[in-house]
């Protein structure tokens, strides 16, 4: 559904030149949900934007839906959605107008264009603003009709970049459930981008990790985090001493990864934290260390990021 050969995007300014996309090599198949992960200015919506035929590359090749970006790009856009950050509404007409408009405009005859409006309105909670000017709507009933726009026409490949940015858990749920019907169903291609890592973690089947315009990691979520050294166990302590005394306990567990003090918490990475914590636990009371509580917590996709670059996904969206 996608292939990418080294490709790249330049920008060009008086201040110089600013490498945005410095190779990438991407393969996607059939009914693949394929999350893209990195930092604000790692090159993911550039990427994204070269692959719907919305920026031109400065080299490389990418053929999507079976078309290439540079030379066949109408060809992609009939057979693609897209959903970019900004909105695509128009101000001037009623919510059920602009989205019957839409599918007109992607060739569905008057009869298909009815139902599908009527079907992605109820589907995406937007049947009761259907009469109301897309200029009344907020954020997130914006952000939904957006989503709706991009997908009337029932395209084989959907590109979603951060498509739940200002929708509240409910919309999140309902637009997830919907793309998840339409992967069943009709066997559609998910390309997103996202900011929630939990939302990544719960519906792409594969990751792709981007920071500095390359492709650093890519796989699965659970392959991807079982490249992190193991569960992080937390223990809060009484006090600064229990603290001390507890860290010295646990650089003697036999799978202990770097031990770290911070005030009263204590933080190791263990390669089988529910196994191992009770140990633990036990060997402190035996020392006459007061714990208060304690915590393990699986690694997550931000600790994959972490362990790539040297720096928390997190970090890399504040910078």
């Amino acid at each position: 559904m996608i292939d990418t050969r080294d490709l790249r995007r330049d920008f060009h300014s008086e201040n110089g030149t600013v490498h945005a996309v410095r190779g990438i090599d991407l393969s996607v198949s059939p009914g693949e949900v394929v999350a893209l992960l990195g930092p604000n200015g790692a090159g993911k919506s550039t990427t994204l934007r070269m692959l719907t035929t919305l920026l031109p590359p400065t080299s490389g090749s990418a053929v999507v839906a079976g078309h290439d970006v540079g030379t066949e790009p109408v060809e992609v856009r009939r057979r693609i959605g897209y959903i970019g950050q900004g909105n695509g509404s128009f101000n001037g007409l009623r919510v059920q107008e602009e989205l019957y408009t839409q599918a007109r405009l992607y060739g569905l005859d008057r009869h298909t264009a009815r139902r599908r409006t009527a079907e992605l309105l109820e589907q995406l909670q937007l049947a009761d603003l259907s009469r109301r000017d897309v200029a009344r709507l907020s954020g997130g009933q914006r952000r939904r009709l957006d989503i709706a726009m991009g997908i009337v026409h029932s395209p084989s490949l959907v590109f979603l970049d951060e498509p739940s940015a200002g929708l509240d858990p409910q919309s999140r749920s309902n637009l997830w459930d919907h793309m998840d019907r339409m992967r069943r169903e009709q066997d559609t291609t998910i390309v997103l981008t996202t900011h929630y890592l939990d939302e990544a973690d719960l519906v792409a089947e594969r990751v792709v990790v981007i920071d500095h315009g390359t492709i650093i990691a890519d796989g699965t979520p659970d392959e991807l985090k079982s490249q992190v050294s193991g569960d992080l166990v937390a223990l809060e302590l009484m006090g600064v001493d229990d603290a001390a005394s507890a860290a010295d306990v646990a650089r003697a567990v036999p799978d202990a990864g770097e031990v770290s003090v911070d005030g009263t918490v204590v933080q190791l990475r263990v390669h089988h934290g529910d196994s191992t914590t009770p140990e633990l636990v036990r060997a402190l009371d035996a020392a006459g260390v007061r714990l208060v509580a304690t915590q393990v917590r699986r690694p997550s996709l931000d600790d994959v990021f972490l362990s790539l670059t040297g720096r928390s996904l997190r970090e890399g969206e504040a910078a």
